[in-house]
């Protein structure tokens, strides 16, 4: 009876800070255990007109990259066809490939797709930090101060929803400013949750969201911000999170890149994203670190 009390207590020491009621009552007493932010602007480190630029950006290009596998999409929109084969003819001439030759066109990995995009690639491997596991390091280029580094993947919880079994135990859960929670572990129940919304929501060729965040190579590569380390002592923030809703005009051809998904189908609000951004100037080779529960002041 000691031992199976001794696991309860364990299970709901790292349970309890995502339980509504509990944090009702603990909000005052346990503020640093807490993402707290007095106002939703305050969150907002860049404009959410420039996270949807760079979203938009990256996922034109990793579109374009797999360009040969979009028959089925663009067979449905011939108008949206038409501007990607203008891109495509863009990017080759940029790249110096015959124009003609579509079907011989050289196809980048998606780190090198997001480093000729925007200037850089990240990727996961062994933290700097002892005892941490996996970290996320920027591993090649260069990410300036503001820049949208890397997406926080996994289904999203509004307020009331069952989340019990899917978090015992569960280090990747991320609770929004309006305690809307992101369950981003790649494993167990939720991997299964999340895979099973995903294949709900495809409508015939068109994805609604990525589940290749959950294998080792992503088609999105930004969404591996779930393994983000915690600042240290040693280790300052060079990232925190910033929340997102994608807006109702967002292309729905580029939807498959969106690494997060609702579990309420029946809802007609705008998905819930979390971005990470960088606080300074980031070089290669270093780790991404941010406070699990970020102020912005």
């Amino acid at each position: 009876e000691a031992a199976m009390l001794r696991e309860l207590r364990r299970r709901w020491g790292s349970y309890k800070y995502r339980f509504v009621p509990w944090l009702a009552l603990n909000l005052r007493r346990q503020r640093r255990t807490l993402r707290y932010v007095p106002e939703s602007s305050q969150d907002k480190i860049i404009a959410d007109e420039d996270v949807l630029e760079t979203l938009l950006k990256t996922f034109k290009a990793l579109f374009i990259n797999d360009f040969s596998r979009q028959a089925d999409i663009l067979a449905l929109l011939p108008e949206v066809k038409c501007q990607y084969l203008e891109l495509l003819t863009m990017e080759q001439k940029r790249s110096k490939v015959n124009s003609c030759n579509c079907q011989r066109q050289h196809v980048f990995t998606p780190e090198e797709v997001l480093f000729n995009t925007l200037g850089f690639t990240v990727s996961r491997d062994q933290s700097s930090l002892v005892s941490a596991g996996t970290g996320v390091f920027v591993t090649k280029g260069f990410v300036p101060k503001g820049t949208v580094v890397s997406m926080y993947p996994g289904t999203v919880y509004r307020k009331h929803e069952p989340i019990f079994f899917q978090s015992l135990g569960n280090p990747f859960i991320f609770r929004c400013i309006d305690g809307v929670l992101i369950d981003g572990n790649d494993k167990g129940l939720s991997r299964s949750v999340y895979r099973s919304c995903s294949r709900r929501d495809q409508l015939g060729p068109f994805q609604m969201s990525d589940e290749s965040w959950l294998t080792a190579t992503p088609q999105n590569p930004l969404a591996v911000g779930q393994y983000v380390n915690n600042c240290s002592h040693e280790k300052a923030a060079n990232v925190c999170y910033q929340e997102f809703d994608v807006p109702g005009h967002f292309p729905v051809e580029l939807k498959q890149y969106l690494p997060n998904i609702v579990y309420s189908h029946d809802t007609e609000s705008h998905l819930r994203c979390v971005v990470l951004v960088t606080l300074r100037d980031i070089k290669q080779g270093e780790e991404l670190f941010s406070n699990y529960y970020t102020v912005v002041s």
